[in-house]
């Protein structure tokens, strides 16, 4: 070996390998950036082909100073405020903010500040809180679920030549999902809704007490997937005709010691009315029958019409399970069955007979 050759056979390797993860890692943040870029422009077009179907269709949305963010892995919707107005009806809401994850585009969360107005026809409501969030969980036949969840829910009510109504719930959870084995077939949504510490004072008096309730509803809306934005009458009447229907697996609602258990039926009538049937079970009938019947013939006739009714639901007789009830502890008495209430032709019925002075309305 020669002196030349001495320094060649020595030189170092070369080190332009140690670069190429480096230049991987740019080529991957280059092409990640121009999907997210594409998919907010796609996203954008879409939101704007949305928009004017529903303006063409007579339904206006509002989303101001709307913006698209959320790089490198969401796509995050936000609007300093959103309005929604068609013939019947308008609302207005506070910031929105929707978000979905770029590798989850099925998945979104929502996230809504108040406050709440609306107007429907005569109807308007005033509405707060102090957290609202959504969640929707797609499926590329529908959808998997859909959740609500509200807190410190506030607001009023009221309609021209009515008095104000006011309420309030401490906890607000609602959640949809497609019933197994029967939404492709019948359209059927599973719902559930559950309020906690509910309060609507002027209910109280009728009731007896000032406590708050809690309501518990597990139900099936049938054919719910005949229903869209449009206006109520016309979606209550596409419902109907395609044989709608709601049926209440469980509404239970408790306010102190007077509790009420239903289960049964409900659809609309050709004249828009609903009609059905609930079976019904309740503890502390004869409290609220005779607070309402005080009202009228004093309160001493009213709370002897409370105890005959109490007895004639009881069947005249006091069995084992009411005596137990009795020894039980008095935020917890024993439900009783009473008559079926039963709708039909817009009266209202418990069991053979007839509620004077109640008539129903049509809905629409």
């Amino acid at each position: 070996m020669t002196s030349s050759e001495a320094p060649a056979a020595a030189r170092a390797p070369s080190r332009k390998g140690l670069f190429v993860p480096y230049i991987l890692l740019a080529t991957l943040v280059v092409l990640w950036s121009a999907g997210w870029f594409w998919v907010r422009d796609r996203a954008t077009r879409e939101m704007d082909a949305w928009l004017a179907a529903e303006a063409a269709a007579g339904r206006t949305w509002t989303c101001a100073d709307r913006s698209i963010s959320g790089y490198p892995f969401r796509i995050e919707l936000r609007c300093a405020s959103l309005a929604f107005a068609r013939a019947d009806s308008r609302f207005t809401l506070g910031p929105v903010t929707a978000v979905v994850q770029v590798y989850q585009p099925r998945q979104g969360i929502l996230e809504v500040a108040g406050p709440f107005h609306v107007e429907q026809d005569d109807l308007v409501g005033d509405v707060t809180w102090t957290s609202l969030k959504g969640s929707f969980h797609g499926a590329s036949e529908g959808f998997v679920r859909a959740s609500l969840v509200v807190d410190a829910l506030k607001g009023t009510a009221h309609e021209a030549g009515q008095p104000e109504i006011a309420f309030s719930a401490d906890h607000l959870e609602a959640h949809g999902r497609p019933t197994p084995g029967r939404f492709a077939s019948d359209g059927a949504v599973d719902l559930s809704l559950r309020v906690a510490k509910a309060r609507v004072p002027l209910v109280d008096p009728f009731v007896g007490n000032t406590d708050p309730a809690d309501i518990d509803l597990d139900a099936t809306v049938n054919r719910a997937t005949t229903l869209h934005t449009g206006t109520v009458a016309r979606e209550l009447e596409a419902w109907r005709r395609a044989g709608g229907s709601l049926d209440i697996a469980l509404l239970s609602l408790a306010k102190g010691n007077r509790r009420v258990q239903a289960h049964g039926s409900l659809a609309l009538d050709s004249s828009h009315r609903p009609e059905g049937q609930i079976d019904l079970r309740a503890a502390g009938v004869e409290a609220i029958v005779g607070q309402i019947m005080g009202q009228r013939f004093g309160a001493e006739k009213g709370a002897l019409i409370g105890n005959l009714v109490g007895q004639f639901l009881s069947g005249g007789r006091r069995g084992r399970a009411e005596a137990e009830a009795d020894a039980a502890p008095k935020g917890d008495p024993a439900l009783k069955s009473l008559p079926p209430l039963r709708l039909s032709e817009g009266r209202l019925m418990l069991g053979p007979f007839p509620i004077p002075n109640v008539e129903i309305p049509p809905l629409y």
